[in-house]
């Protein structure tokens, strides 16, 4: 490695790497004056947890406070929003006033959601809860818009929060008002059915089941009793009857002249007699005979006689008739007080063979009933618990989103930093200038030296001499050299300024490039994202 021959190969080509180091420089100085400002504002929020304890009240808005600064994001970030805050805000009026290009709708878009950023940290780790942090930033050419865009971005954040919360909570409030009246109409309706129900089959339920059965029993018992009665008096229509074809006489005369209350006390005693063959002397039915017949005892002893009653007309009847048509009196009685009671028995037993089926169907219309209402019940106790809800969130109780530190226009712009654009475009051009000597060098296969000759031809030569140029090759030269960095100084600034202002701004053309250098300060413009 012949270092001297090398060091006066390089000044003999320094031409190359100095006209490459001026590029460099001319390319960093021109963006490092040419590129506008960055100014970046910040503002702190904060997200805060209910305010009132939830054992004591709830609130019904149960999202997570990353979802819900995602679904705000989201919402704030639309197309319409972005214009309308485009706008009102005079964002693009500055670049309109110095002439640049006007940007179309989804271009503006674009350009937004690119220069702002919304930052979202703390949440939960490891099963320990930290407090949620959102860094909301808006990158502008000027520290006053800056700061203005982002007040407005997080003073839409906090409204969309707040109608978000309380959006939610209404609808909540709303869906079991409605659920309420929707079953309190259902409940009226059951109990319309049940109602009507019972109504038609009211005597075939099954809660009176067993008074109806009682009933049965008491009505056989009478039925048996009047049988029983009636046995008693064929048979003593079949002796009187027997005594007169016998004697032609009915025994004694007394009997005809017994006054009707007399007859009915008679009929009462036989009755009692009857129903204690059958009774316990402690049956209410025995006790209201026995009444009965201590007032019809004291009745007739009271009297002092009956007058006999007048048949009409010369129509005269013997004690024999009269005896016979009084049994047969108390016999047809006894007659329709057993179609009476053998009717009751039947609808009796109709009813009590409904009973079943109509037990079943007001069992279930019952449960349905009472399903109902234990939903009736739950919802009034939801849109209780909607409401206290629905309060805490127009209070602002619920968790909410606060802001710490508003955004203020920042002294200084963020990006670019000039001198390490600058330097960066020094120590490009020297590169480029080095590497283009480095290539040249090593693509050429040209003698340049006795060594040359040596290595190459395996000869060795007694002397060499060095190529001189005339002076006018000379002048020549030096004249190219000297056109070329007139051209890479003037030319290429002012291109990159042609560029700037008439085509696209430089900032937007070298986006791409500024951004994957470390030295150039420039804060990453790529999509939002939270974190």
């Amino acid at each position: 490695m012949d270092l001297k021959f090398y060091s006066a190969l390089l000044l003999r080509r320094l031409h190359w790497v100095l006209l490459f180091l001026a590029l460099g420089t001319a390319a960093g100085l021109t963006l490092a004056t040419v590129l506008p400002p960055v100014y970046l504002a910040r503002s702190v929020l904060i997200v805060e947890s209910e305010q009132i304890p939830s054992e004591l009240a709830s609130s019904t808005v149960r999202t997570e406070a990353t979802e819900a600064l995602q679904i705000i994001q989201q919402r704030i970030l639309t197309r319409n929003r972005l214009i309308d805050m485009a706008n009102r805000l005079d964002i693009y009026a500055t670049a309109a006033a110095a002439g640049g290009p006007r940007l179309t709708a989804d271009e503006l878009v674009s350009d937004l959601r690119s220069r702002i950023s919304i930052v979202t940290t703390g949440a939960s780790t490891r099963g320990q809860a930290q407090a949620t942090i959102v860094n909301v930033t808006f990158e502008a050419p000027t520290a006053q818009l800056s700061a203005s865009v982002v007040n407005e971005l997080v003073t839409l954040i906090l409204q969309e929060n707040v109608a978000m919360r309380t959006g939610v909570a209404g609808q909540t409030l709303e869906f079991f008002v409605e659920e309420v009246q929707r079953l309190d109409r259902e409940l009226s309706t059951k109990g319309a059915e049940v109602l009507a129900f019972q109504e038609q089959n009211l005597n075939a339920l099954p809660d009176s089941l067993n008074f109806r059965r009682s009933q049965q029993s008491a009505a056989q018992e009478r039925l048996t009793q009047l049988e029983r009665e009636e046995a008693v008096l064929r048979d003593r229509r079949a002796r009187l009857v027997t005594l007169y074809d016998q004697t032609g006489q009915v025994g004694p005369t007394e009997a005809t002249a017994q006054s009707p209350e007399e007859r009915q006390l008679q009929a009462l005693q036989d009755e009692l007699s009857a129903a204690l063959a059958v009774l316990s002397p402690s049956n209410p039915r025995i006790t209201l005979l026995q009444s009965r017949v201590a007032a019809l005892q004291a009745q007739v002893a009271g009297s002092t006689g009956v007058a006999t009653p007048e048949v009409p007309g010369n129509l005269q009847l013997t004690a024999y008739e009269i005896q016979l048509a009084d049994i047969d009196g108390q016999l047809d009685f006894l007659d329709d007080q057993r179609g009476q009671i053998q009717a009751t028995l039947e609808a009796l037993r109709l009813s009590i063979e409904e009973t079943p089926a109509n037990a079943i169907a007001l069992d279930t219309m019952q449960r349905d009933f009472a399903a109902i209402r234990a939903q009736y019940d739950q919802a009034v106790a939801n849109r209780a618990r909607a409401e206290t809800g629905d309060t805490i969130e127009a209070l602002s109780k619920g968790q909410r989103i606060s802001v710490i530190e508003p955004a203020v226009a920042p002294q200084a712009p963020q990006s670019p930093n000039r001198p390490l654009i600058a330097a960066a475009g020094v120590a490009g051009g020297l590169v480029m200038g080095l590497a283009v000597f480095a290539l040249l060098e090593l693509t050429t296969s040209a003698l340049r030296r006795p060594a040359d000759l040596t290595a190459r031809l395996g000869i060795t030569p007694f002397a060499t001499l060095s190529f001189v140029r005339t002076r006018g090759e000379t002048l020549r030269r030096r004249l190219i050299i000297a056109t070329a960095f007139l051209i890479v100084l003037v030319a290429v600034p002012g291109g990159l300024w042609w560029v700037h202002t008439e085509i696209t701004p430089l900032d937007q053309l070298f986006r791409p490039v500024l951004d994957r250098l470390p030295f150039a300060s420039l804060p990453s413009l790529g999509t939002t994202t939270t974190a």
